[in-house]
């Protein structure tokens, strides 16, 4: 008997492309998931960025294995003409197996009670510091232990948006309401609707926006074009204003990431008062509220106002590290313009990010991120896992000769000072070409 399967081409599954018709396609099989997309946990913006693609790879490291049988749910009965695997996401699929096997993805440690209680003793120095002591000094440092608990809390609440830390889906989303929202002032909402699409298109000028910094910063010459952002639906536009910022960023770059947490309350505020559908809205205001209660409290029992402003700018200013860190992991990675493609996951996530190099002992201050590529190919695993897997992970970069860059915490600093330089000396010279032109 004669292959009796329905097949479409590549080409006729990239026509499957808009938010009104939505086709992927999985292991070969394609599926329509045009209604689901409205429902998706981890929002609309991950599928449609591959949208029309073979998306296997993307697919397997976002969901476990229970995802699965949800599939069908969705197959249109079409499966994809010529699918072929390619050596390397073969390879990569293996591992995530042999992960699954091992148990990798349920071994969380003791991390989440630990870092628990490193948070709560934080908080508590950071208020009895404030409320019980006379000193200047005491005060600030307690504004540094304040952004080192932001610091933490930002972990966990990275940690609960990939994967349970908690015991059920309930008590998962309450945790991350609760440090997030509440303690930090940043939305869980707003952050997995911008931190899923930075996985999916990691380093896509266009569709990343963890890239998307004009007027302030710019990491590549091709964000001069003012390219059109997928995510923010507008122009990324590169006016004179953005010249003049971008052609000194190699200076302003510390400085202004000292008080970047500003833009992060400001970009929180605007996602939960726009029209965009957010999830749990209510309770992210809610906990937005809270924060907005105790936080103006703690600084006001502060004795004046210079030690005030310097609290703030202080507590900024430590938890900028973390903020510093991230722009580490991919700002001087390889970037590149379009859409993502699924078919090379493997290819894309080693091209665009930076491991940061420490010794064990400050996995804590790094909250595991320092292991950026290894957690951007398996982002559901716990972070406790991600330095045992560097060496595998290494490994399989060396045998399809795919870059692995690690760098030491000052290296990691160079490298994005000079990119930013670099880029800045290109705006430059376009500020002064305008300037003599126009006089």
């Amino acid at each position: 008997m004669g292959d009796s399967k329905k097949y479409i081409t590549a080409e006729e599954l990239k026509k499957h492309n808009k938010r009104e018709d939505v086709w992927i396609s999985v292991q070969g099989k394609v599926y329509n998931v045009t209604d689901w997309i409205k429902q998706h946990p981890g929002g609309d913006i991950p599928i449609l960025n591959l949208a029309g693609q073979e998306a296997t790879d993307a697919f397997i490291a976002f969901h476990p294995g229970t995802a699965w049988k949800h599939l069908d749910n969705f197959f249109t009965g079409y499966y994809l003409q010529d699918y072929e695997v390619s050596e390397v996401s073969r390879d990569y699929r293996k591992l995530c197996v042999d992960f699954a096997k091992a148990g990798l993805f349920e071994k969380k440690g003791h991390g989440v009670m630990y870092s628990f209680c490193f948070i709560g003793l934080l908080l508590f120095l950071t208020f009895y510091g404030v409320l019980f002591s006379n000193s200047f000094l005491i005060h600030m440092l307690s504004g540094a232990l304040l952004g080192l608990t932001w610091m933490q809390i930002s972990y966990l609440g990275h940690d609960s948006g990939h994967y349970l830390i908690m015991t059920t889906k309930g008590f998962n989303k309450m945790v991350q309401i609760m440090s997030g929202n509440c303690l930090t002032g940043i939305s869980i909402a707003w952050w997995k609707w911008t931190h899923n699409a930075h996985h999916v298109a990691c380093n896509s000028l266009d569709y990343d926006p963890d890239l998307q910094h004009l007027p302030v910063f710019a990491v590549s010459s091709s964000l001069f074009k003012s390219l059109n952002s997928t995510f923010y639906g507008r122009e990324l536009t590169f006016d004179s204003l953005a010249k003049f910022f971008v052609s000194y960023q190699h200076f302003t770059f510390y400085p202004i990431i000292c008080v970047s947490r500003v833009n992060l309350f400001v970009q929180t505020l605007l996602l939960l008062f726009s029209k965009r559908k957010v999830p749990d809205r209510f309770f992210n205001i809610l906990g937005i509220m809270v924060f907005w209660t105790w936080f103006p409290l703690l600084v006001l029992s502060l004795p004046n106002w210079t030690e005030r402003v310097l609290f703030v700018l202080t507590s900024f200013a430590v938890t900028g590290i973390q903020h510093v860190q991230f722009c580490l992991n991919h700002f001087a990675a390889d970037v590149y313009v379009g859409q993502p493609k699924g078919n090379d996951w493997f290819e894309k996530q080693t091209a665009g990010t930076i491991d940061i190099a420490c010794s064990p002992q400050m996995d804590w201050f790094f909250g595991g991120l320092q292991f950026q590529l290894e957690h951007h190919l398996f982002p559901r695993l716990p972070r406790c896992q991600l330095r045992k897997i560097s060496p595998i992970v290494q490994d399989l970069c060396k045998k399809h000769n795919l870059s692995y860059r690690s760098l030491s915490f000052f290296e990691a600093n160079r490298w994005t000072i000079r990119t930013l330089r670099t880029a800045a000396m290109q705006a430059r010279g376009m500020l002064w070409e305008a300037v003599n032109t126009h006089g």
